[in-house]
């Protein structure tokens, strides 16, 4: 079954990043107020999605806490502007090695996994419009790290995310992950309209 492309054209503001950006710049938002004030200010310039991660509030540091999600939720729908939120599922896919030589055990300080109903928990209590969907493993030239989405996993992910009515947007990093994306259509875990984004940067 062939997938049709929509060409309307949509701002989405991607208002932290998923990586330690808080290093690359003072101005990357940290706190939950912050982020949603960034995401406000975003809908209010023009964007029509505004793409959250959230962050510890000291650190900077990428976090899955679900409270942090609920007060950015909350305060960006507290504002009443008219914009599409998408909270990311990314998270709670991180597996880092031990050296090249001796892979396991794991570097258990660096690995952040979780199973596909704690990387989903944020979505099912917040309930944005739309959350993210890593369509694949790959990895980011980051020494022994590799993001992991396993098939069975993302068919768990976007099963659920389907059943809360929260749309997923498909993150393809390669086209491997188009043609499981496809898949997860034709197997309809996914509904036929797929929101597809090409993550090439």
């Amino acid at each position: 079954m062939p997938l049709a492309m929509n060409r309307e054209v949509f701002i989405t503001c991607a208002v932290t990043g998923s990586g330690s950006s808080q290093d690359r710049s003072p101005h990357v938002p940290r706190s939950p107020k912050q982020i949603a004030d960034s995401a406000i200010d975003a809908a209010k310039a023009g964007a029509a999605i505004v793409h959250c991660h959230v962050r510890d509030p000291e650190t900077g540091k990428p976090r899955r806490d679900v409270q942090l999600y609920r007060e950015v939720t909350e305060r960006i729908r507290a504002a009443d502007v008219d914009v599409v939120l998408n909270l990311t599922a990314g998270m709670g896919g991180d597996m880092v090695f031990g050296s090249p030589e001796n892979p396991l055990p794991l570097n258990e300080k660096a690995t952040d996994m979780g199973g596909a109903t704690n990387r989903v928990e944020h979505v099912r209590q917040c309930l944005p419009e739309i959350c993210t969907l890593d369509c694949g493993t790959m990895n980011f030239a980051e020494a022994d790290y590799v993001m992991t989405n396993t098939p069975g996993m993302l068919r768990a992910m976007g099963g659920m995310m389907t059943a809360l009515g929260v749309k997923p947007e498909i993150e393809a990093f390669d086209t491997g992950h188009l043609w499981f994306a496809k898949q997860l259509v034709e197997e309809k875990v996914l509904d036929p309209d797929a929101l597809v984004q090409l993550c090439m940067g």
